[in-house]
């Protein structure tokens, strides 16, 4: 089988390449951001995104298929719903919060970001956590050792077998002597 194809296997076995196919457009993540600000209603979704109806009828379909929303009948109004978060689609807060961190530091306007999160009960700024090495510093991606899971396809096991590790960042195996180029460094503010 050619790489290629092999390839494209270990991509759908992927969970990244899964997680992408459901939220990894830009309008999945914005109704998700609004559903954390609380919105559950069609016309609330349409309203503070910005999105045309068809389009959010799509989305909203493929986040309750997908078992992140559950529809849930309005007894006030016949043929109404509102879209409500399901444990899975808490689950997923974090993940908005480290790409709206990402976003805050490296994309906003220089008067800050235009919406923080604080603590209900203490009202302070929720802090966002640092990611550690196991011995307690700053983790880069220069740390990292990529290793097959339980789960890895027989291209992925090749592909990352002791020895044959890429480095992170990387798109080619590392090889003795050859130079690796250090990132650029984080921005700080």
């Amino acid at each position: 089988m050619p790489d290629v194809k092999r390839s494209r296997i270990a991509n759908k076995e992927c969970s990244v390449a899964r997680a992408i196919e459901i939220v990894g457009d830009r309008w999945s993540i914005l109704l998700l951001r609004e559903a954390y600000y609380g919105v559950k209603r069609f016309d609330e979704f349409e309203y503070y995104v910005g999105i045309a109806p068809n389009i959010l009828s799509s989305r909203l379909k493929k986040l309750v298929d997908a078992g992140i929303m559950v529809r849930i009948p309005l007894a006030e109004h016949a043929g109404r719903y509102e879209y409500v978060l399901t444990d899975k689609g808490k689950d997923f807060f974090p993940t908005y919060l480290a790409l709206k961190k990402w976003g805050d530091d490296w994309l906003a306007e220089p008067a800050g970001p235009q919406v923080v999160f604080n603590d209900r009960s203490s009202g302070e700024e929720i802090k966002y956590p640092k990611l550690v090495t196991a011995r307690g510093k700053p983790l880069q991606v220069e740390d990292i050792e990529i290793v097959p899971g339980a789960g890895a396809v027989p291209f992925n096991r090749k592909r990352f077998a002791a020895g044959a590790n890429m480095l992170a960042g990387s798109s080619a195996p590392e090889k003795k002597g050859a130079k690796v180029r250090k990132s650029a460094p984080r921005k700080t503010r």
